[in-house]
């Protein structure tokens, strides 16, 4: 029973935590210059690197100022803004290879990362008040929920009913909503009070 319920708070932990995520997935995988390994590599990259920080909480919270981390909002903000410009310019382009494709898995990464504001608050503390056994169950949900995830947004985009309209709401509403991850991100941190009053000092 008690693997059960370590189960169950596992998995509901993750849900609630990466349910904005699924909104994000969904235009990625929308998107034709992003191929379906790239969006894998970086939302896996992006998950263990939360995992890690939250493990690793504590003490990342007495050396980084939070307005610090928030900076990370520039992220999602960038990669909302080209692809708006992108939207503009050219609706057809093709996934590139090579060296551009390991960059748009950091750039998955980097958003996945930079939306995990919320994780890193939740986990931490219930990582903290567990035992190895645990973390280790956790993890490992984590990991298969990562992939439900991804099957599910890459199901809807492609639905035989669903899958065009979502196609195109997705390439014109997610540079929207990357950007307000940006924003919201850097605003939760102090990092946009924190950059107003150095201005105003200086």
């Amino acid at each position: 029973m008690e693997h059960l319920a370590s189960l169950g708070v596992a998995v509901t932990l993750f849900a609630s935590t990466n349910i904005d995520d699924i909104v994000v997935l969904i235009g990625l995988f929308s998107d034709p210059r992003y191929r379906p390994r790239q969006i894998v590599i970086g939302q896996y990259l992006g998950i263990a690197a939360l995992v890690l920080a939250s493990l690793a909480g504590a003490l990342l919270s007495l050396v980084v100022a939070p307005a610090w981390l928030g900076l990370l909002g520039l992220v999602p903000i960038a990669l909302g803004v080209s692809r708006l410009l992108a939207v503009r310019e050219n609706d057809g382009e093709e996934a590139s290879t090579g060296p551009a494709s390991v960059g748009k898995a950091v750039a998955v990464a980097g958003v996945t990362i930079a939306n995990g504001g919320d994780n890193l608050g939740i986990y931490t503390p219930v990582f903290a008040t567990s035992p190895a056994p645990r973390l280790v169950l956790f993890v490992a949900v984590f990991a298969v929920m990562v992939a439900v995830w991804l099957g599910l947004a890459h199901w809807l985009v492609h639905h035989p009913a669903l899958g065009a309209p979502i196609r195109r709401i997705g390439r014109f509403a997610t540079p929207v909503v990357l950007v307000g991850i940006g924003v919201m991100v850097m605003v939760e941190a102090g990092t946009v009070s924190w950059v107003m009053g150095w201005v105003a000092r200086g």
